[in-house]
């Protein structure tokens, strides 16, 4: 895949706890030759300090995400609070938010978009199965979507 064709590529913003998942996530985005920034946060109450840019965040250290890879089991604040709290925000609440979690439960499923999540993923259990899924998700998000411009 080639890299996004934007100007200013779009920043990505995962949201997992799991250092792992994090690494692989990285390594699957380089392996597809995405040229978005990918930044990570620990946790729901993490995300919405990058969010909001409390705390150790700031707008030169944490620019707006344009997707938001979003993990529902984390410590502190999990995932779905996380979501219901962005989806309330008005200057947050247009971010697309693609759940990515290891959760197969229907009731997070309908929860989640009932709460305005843009799409349900379950995670890739193999590097290889990643790769593919971010593939997939660059293609979507930054070649075929359109999503709204940053107005602030």
């Amino acid at each position: 895949m080639s890299p996004s064709t934007n100007l200013n590529p779009i920043s990505i913003l995962m949201a997992d706890d799991d250092p792992d998942d994090q690494l692989m996530a990285k390594e699957a985005f380089e392996e597809n030759r995405m040229a978005n920034d990918l930044n990570f946060v620990q946790d729901g109450e993490e995300l919405m300090d990058y969010l909001q840019h409390r705390g150790k965040y700031n707008a030169q250290n944490a620019p707006k995400p344009g997707l938001i890879l979003l993990d529902l089991n984390m410590p502190k604040k999990d995932g779905r609070t996380a979501l219901r709290e962005i989806k309330a925000d008005p200057k947050l609440k247009r971010i697309p938010i693609v759940v990515l979690t290891t959760s197969k439960s229907d009731e997070d499923v309908f929860k989640t978009y009932d709460l305005g999540v843009s799409s349900f993923i379950t995670k890739p259990v193999t590097f290889e199965e990643l790769v593919e899924v971010t593939k997939d998700i660059g293609k979507y998000w930054f070649g075929i979507v359109v999503l709204p411009k940053d107005n602030e």
